[in-house]
């Protein structure tokens, strides 16, 4: 197979900025600054994104996209998981045409022209969807994000990016953080990456939990200038419905696919408790009605029945976490059609770790609650997403395939899989005409995007062959493109 190669179409042309015409010595000062400031930004963006796939060490180093000599590709000798929750089928063909799949055939169906791919016998199933990662955050620690350069955050992004589409997850909703020049440079082929649908940057009220401030940090004035969170867009601060409108206009003026925004308390904050509510019902329908105008939805990160609730009345689509709700919760849930995005806050190996009692004593609440919450989601036949949310925890996003592997305790396997892919899916697709990626998303059906994987593994009987995605991961594409191919090699990497 012939390679591409993305390294022949990265340019940087020049920046072209017209010169001030007033002629005075302030205005001249003022453009240089601008200048500069332009160029520094377009240097961190720009060189982020091109140096990012050498980042990586040669063991683990993404192999470059190859892209079929055919126009066509046929993969051939498959057992097939399409990602609409049937049992797995043999005696089909999938038939792929650039970044599309084609057709479902029979394997007597012969196709003239196109380079075939023997699947040896192996699952072929939909890429992975996570419904809730943070593309920016999950590979650093909080320490780091709060410290580093701007442009040593994008390349550890981008790393992260690239490990995470080694990992199988060929799409992920970002659930907060600035992620819009990471999507922007893995869809323009700059690096490799999963498909990013992006909220840009989490909406707090003051004290939320996507305030980050100190103590010593308060009170602010109108006319004083932005925290660091709110200038790298990971939260921005809005209380009243105005400052939520402008805010979530922002974000959506940003290339948002959809808004989140906090409105409950949480684990990993220093200063808003678990049980508190965050904005008034009125400030939550302002951001709900400023996204329906953009024809999208709001995710509303929430623990606790009155929060819950709240955000249902407000018009929230999704409810982010939501491990404290109660029957009542669920009904509403229910009878709104709202999803429920759920993650496996079980407070074991996969956790963060929390130094003091509080935390702690909250994260074992949590986790109480997840295991109550699942029942609560199949009782009432909830529609549930399935996400991580691994944050500020760089030891851990290798452990992606593995949490979603070990939520067979809840659920049989296939219904799982079906979750983290034609499920997913069908979440992210409520960003209508906002979302940037409008073929079907974890399927393997006709029209849909032509991101599968080729696995060692048996749905039927286990996920756990997600959680070595090294080993078991033997062909991943994305939109057409294979980026990992060890069909020819035996597990221990040598060519048969």
């Amino acid at each position: 197979m012939p390679q591409h190669n993305p390294l022949a179409h990265w340019t940087l042309g020049p920046i072209r900025v017209r010169a001030c015409q007033c002629g005075s010595a302030d205005c001249d000062q003022l453009h240089q600054r601008v200048v500069a400031d332009m160029s520094r930004r377009f240097f961190l963006g720009g060189a982020a994104a091109m140096l990012a796939p050498f980042v990586l060490d040669p063991q683990h180093a993404l192999a470059q996209p190859s892209t079929p000599s055919a126009p066509r590709l046929l993969l051939t000798n498959l057992r097939l998981f399409d990602g609409s929750g049937q049992p797995v089928r043999e005696g089909m063909q999938v038939l792929i045409e650039g970044n599309t799949i084609q057709a479902l055939l029979g394997t007597g169906e012969r196709v003239e022209g196109a380079q075939v791919l023997d699947c040896q016998g192996k699952l072929v199933m939909p890429g992975l969807i996570d419904a809730h990662w943070h593309s920016m955050l999950a590979g650093i620690a909080q320490t780091v994000a709060m410290t580093a350069d701007l442009g040593y955050i994008y390349l550890a992004a981008a790393q992260e990016a690239q490990r995470t589409l080694l990992r199988g997850f060929t799409t992920v909703r970002d659930a907060g953080g600035p992620a819009f020049a990471l999507k922007r440079a893995i869809d323009e082929g700059m690096v490799a990456g999963p498909r990013i649908l992006p909220s840009g940057a989490m909406i707090s009220q003051t004290s939320g939990h996507g305030d980050f401030r100190l103590r010593s940090d308060l009170p602010r004035a109108d006319s004083d200038a932005l925290s660091l969170v709110e200038r790298m867009g990971v939260a921005m601060i809005a209380d009243g419905d105005a400052q939520v409108l402008r805010r979530v206009r922002e974000q959506l003026m940003l290339g948002a696919t959809q808004i989140k925004m906090m409105a409950g308390g949480g684990v990993a904050s220093l200063y808003d408790p678990l049980d508190s509510t965050q904005f008034t019902e009125k400030e939550l329908r302002a951001g709900v009605e400023a996204a329906d105008d953009w024809g999208t939805y709001v995710m509303a990160h929430v623990y606790t029945p009155k929060g819950i609730q709240r955000s249902i009345r407000a018009g929230v689509k999704s409810i982010e976490h939501g491990q404290l709700a109660d029957e009542e919760s669920v009904r509403m849930m229910q009878g709104e059609g709202v999803w429920w995005s759920l993650q496996p806050f079980l407070q074991d190996e996969d956790s963060n770790v929390y130094p003091d009692p509080e935390r702690r004593a909250s994260q074992y609440r949590v986790a109480q609650g997840t295991v109550h919450a699942y029942e609560l989601a199949q009782k009432y036949g909830i529609k549930t997403a399935w996400g991580t949310d691994i944050l500020f925890n760089p030891k851990n996003t290798m452990s992606q395939g593995k949490q979603l592997a070990k939520l067979t305790r809840f659920y049989d396997p296939l219904t799982l899989l079906t979750q983290a892919t034609g499920g997913n899916g069908e979440l992210l697709a409520l960003s209508g005409e906002r979302n940037p990626y409008p073929k079907p998303l974890g399927r393997i059906a006709a029209g849909a995007w032509a991101d599968l994987l080729v696995a060692d593994g048996d749905p039927k009987a286990g996920l756990d062959f997600l959680a070595d995605p090294e080993r078991n991961l033997r062909v991943i594409m994305k939109n057409g493109q294979i980026y990992k191919n060890t069909l020819g090699m035996d597990a221990s990497g040598a060519a048969l």
